[in-house]
């Protein structure tokens, strides 16, 4: 371990693991064994992460020229066996993983990815660079995600399918090419949604990807036909900025 490291109260680090310079560990962390820390990695509180996984290490991205550059995750995340997160670049400065979430073995999340909290990723998910990943989003094993992607909160990728274009926030998708099969159902009842609040992410969804309307008429027959929720405004403001289209 590096003397410049900064470690918190209860930090345990198993053998063979390099922790470098400039870098800060929260109270309570566990690192394993042979897990290697880069510098620029800052990760919270109660976080887990197994052997051999490699945090802060350098983009794997040809522009990359060496600059001071972060990996930030935060509290009670727990990161499995082998999986590698990439700092930023310039670009950015930073890739970010937020809180409570799982990322299970070989996952790989590339250079100046921004992830929410409470997101699942399964083993052999792979994300590019500049992906953004929303609160409880769940991926399933071997989901590919194309750099510049969005995948909005609580959508749900389900395994060995590739996105290419963004996934809409509170769906179900799958298929090659990947496409909307349903609102994640199971995931939001888990979470509190109410039948009412499910039926309004469900109707929106229907006249946008199901009915003879054009996607671009649809949007103007949600923004004028469904009351306003916090579902419908997320939901338009998703679609409305995306820039590599939707699904």
């Amino acid at each position: 371990m590096d003397s410049k490291a900064e470690l918190g109260k209860g930090v345990s680090i198993g053998p063979y693991s390099i922790i470098d310079s400039n870098v800060i560990i929260g109270n309570d962390t566990m690192i394993g064994n042979h897990v290697t820390i880069a510098q620029g990695s800052r990760i919270g509180a109660e976080c887990k992460i197994f052997h051999s996984a490699s945090i802060g290490e350098i983009p794997q991205d040809m522009k990359f020229a060496g600059e001071q550059t972060e990996a930030i995750i935060g509290d009670r995340t727990t990161i499995r066996e082998f999986v590698t997160v990439n700092r930023g670049t310039k670009v950015t400065g930073k890739t970010i993983i937020g809180s409570d979430c799982l990322f299970m073995a070989y996952v790989h999340i590339a250079h100046d990815c921004l992830i929410g909290d409470h997101v699942i990723m399964s083993n052999m998910t792979t994300l590019g660079g500049h992906v953004d990943i929303g609160d409880w989003v769940s991926l399933s094993g071997g989901v590919m995600v194309h750099q510049f992607c969005n995948i909005g909160e609580h959508a749900f990728i389900g395994a060995g399918y590739w996105a290419v274009q963004d996934v809409p926030p509170y769906i179900l998708a799958t298929g090659t090419p990947l496409r909307f099969k349903g609102i994640n159902s199971i995931g939001l009842k888990r979470r509190g949604f109410s039948i009412e609040e499910r039926k309004t992410i469900k109707d929106i969804y229907k006249l946008y990807f199901k009915s003879d309307v054009n996607r671009k008429g649809s949007l103007s027959k949600i923004k004028n036909d469904f009351p306003d929720s916090k579902y419908k405004t997320c939901i338009l403001d998703f679609i409305q900025s995306s820039e590599r289209g939707i699904i």
